[in-house]
């Protein structure tokens, strides 16, 4: 088998994980990127149909659980995907996921009220988790390591494009037809995906799982030593596969309860009130007794090994980092662009879509860089750049400034992170075997999704906290952030001068906050990740 060089010690080998006589790549990328595409909009489409839902079903609200359940179920869901994936394979997964997301589509599209529209997207949520983690699983089976960067560069085009695009799909949608066909039109596209999938998927057949497989081979090694063939002499100990059902339950309860109260704290409630203090409460309480579950169980949901590798568990936090961060960007600057720059909302999301445009082109080129110097060392210099560039928006940014600059900043901070965030995922994969890869692709997105659950509850408090300071400081007594919000929305470029100050100084302080996540992950990879990956072939694709 070829070897190559990723780096000082990083051996890359050419072995694909895809059966080439039975699987035809080109139907299943495709069928990958309209999965990706159906995550990615189902996370920006409803926005701009709320108006038009509460209006028809009420239950203004509690509408904002028309994201936080999806988001919840999503991400609690994504380790027990991959767990299963890892044990019964990706195409059954993968299948199970596009279903339930068509079928919470349609429920969606038959709402009777807000409460059953909440628990339709909840369903929706549950095939969305699938969906995110096992299409990237299963890019990395597709390719040997040194053709991934393309793969993971469509993929994350499809991700940026349709995150992107969402909003404007999701307006076009609500004015022309009825705002249930934001959730029907995802049943013929996730039907060409369906049936891409089931046709042209085919996965190599495996002899067992876990210790089996490793034992069948000792044993044949063995059986080869003496210098006999004999039949009969390799043992294929084929064992029944083994679902961690309670760890998968004490996963999603945990997670529910956690981005439950990092969701609704500050928002629904206060932060230091009854209900947040008991979630949070419960949450540690739901850690110490998944830990305790996993360590018992024969095939855990989130085995010991994803934290106690020193590789995976440092990307894991990396990656959180960057969750953390992204949320300045996202959800913050739209609302810099169209109050402090006037910008109108096609503008705004202009000023943002520039980073999607970079992120994916650098991610393309990343292998150039990591197979010089490494998956580590790559990702030092994408996160040192995204440092740099996020301490540009507060310090040298002018108030209030054009539209090119901070455009230009997101431009960027989008080709920096497409080179952190593609080395570091292509790494952990190319760590570990099929049978874990899934596991590993996982542990990464949860963290990525906890880190910017987190970020969106602490980055909001500090917002709201700038904000309330500035507003009483400037002759308001009580700061009241909802009255700020009305008139915000009311005024018109050049007036409110003192409101348009206190956003800026809000997103300033946002921005340096994504700069301390940064430079956490920046520490994180320096300290805990080793120089080298170690690299190594799947025994699967032999």
């Amino acid at each position: 088998m070829s070897g190559g060089h990723a780096g000082a010690g990083e051996t890359v080998r050419k072995s694909p994980s895809a059966d080439p006589g039975t699987t035809r790549r080109g139907p299943v990328v495709a069928a990958l990127m309209l999965g990706m595409a159906l995550a990615a909009l189902d996370g920006t489409v409803v926005s701009t149909a709320v108006p038009q839902i509460v209006g028809e079903l009420g239950g203004f609200s509690v509408f904002s659980w028309l994201f936080s359940g999806y988001l919840l179920a999503a991400t609690v869901t994504i380790p027990v995907y991959g767990k299963l994936s890892d044990t019964f394979g990706r195409k059954p997964v993968l299948i199970t996921g596009i279903v339930l997301f068509l079928a919470g589509s349609l429920l969606c599209g038959a709402a009777w009220g807000m409460t059953s529209l909440i628990a339709f997207r909840v369903v929706q949520g549950l095939g969305g988790g699938a969906l995110q983690g096992t299409v990237q699983t299963i890019a990395a089976d597709l390719y040997p390591l040194d053709e991934r960067p393309r793969i993971q560069a469509k993929l994350s085009t499809v991700w940026a494009v349709s995150a992107v695009a969402g909003p404007a799909i999701g307006g076009l949608l609500t004015t022309y037809t009825d705002w249930r066909w934001i959730f029907l039109v995802n049943l013929p596209v996730g039907a060409v995906a369906l049936w891409l999938v089931a046709r042209h998927l085919n996965e190599p057949a495996r002899a067992g799982t876990g210790d089996a497989a490793t034992t069948a081979t000792e044993d044949g090694a063995r059986a080869g030593s003496g210098g006999r063939t004999r039949t009969g002499s390799v043992r294929e100990r084929k064992t029944r596969p083994r679902v961690d059902w309670p760890g998968a339950l004490a996963v999603f309860v945990t997670g529910s309860l956690l981005l439950t109260a990092l969701v609704q704290g500050g928002v629904a409630w206060p932060w230091l009130s009854a209900p947040s203090v008991t979630l949070l409460v419960c949450s540690a309480a739901g850690v110490a007794a998944t830990v305790l579950i996993e360590r018992r169980a024969a095939e855990p949901v989130i085995p010991g090994w994803v934290w106690r590798r020193r590789t995976i568990a440092a990307v894991n936090l990396a990656l959180g980092a960057l969750g953390l961060l992204m949320v300045a960007p996202t959800v913050f600057l739209p609302t810099y662009a169209q109050t402090v720059l006037g910008l109108g909302p096609v503008a705004a999301g202009f000023v943002l879509s520039v980073m999607t445009l970079s992120w994916p082109v650098s991610a393309a080129y990343a292998n150039r860089l990591y197979t010089r110097i490494g998956f580590r060392n790559t990702a030092v210099i994408g996160i040192s750049a995204a440092l740099l560039i996020l301490l540009a928006f507060p310090l040298l940014l002018p108030y209030p400034g054009r539209a090119w600059q901070p455009a230009l900043v997101m431009l960027l901070l989008g080709a920096a992170l497409g080179i952190f965030q593609l080395p570091l995922i292509v790494g952990v994969q190319s760590t570990v075997p099929w049978a874990e890869r899934g596991t590993a692709t996982a542990s990464v997105l949860f963290c990525r999704q906890v880190g910017q659950s987190v970020g969106a509850a602490l980055f909001g408090a500090l917002a709201n906290s700038v904000l309330a300071s500035r507003i009483r400081g400037s002759g308001d007594p009580d700061g009241d952030l909802d009255k700020v919000a009305r008139s915000l929305a009311d005024a018109r470029p050049g007036t409110a001068e003192h409101l348009r100050q206190a956003v800026d100084a809000a997103v300033d302080y946002v921005y340096l906050g994504a700069a301390g996540a940064a430079a956490l992950a920046l520490v994180v990879l320096v300290l805990l990740a080793p120089r080298t990956f170690p690299v190594r072939t799947d025994p699967h694709d032999d």
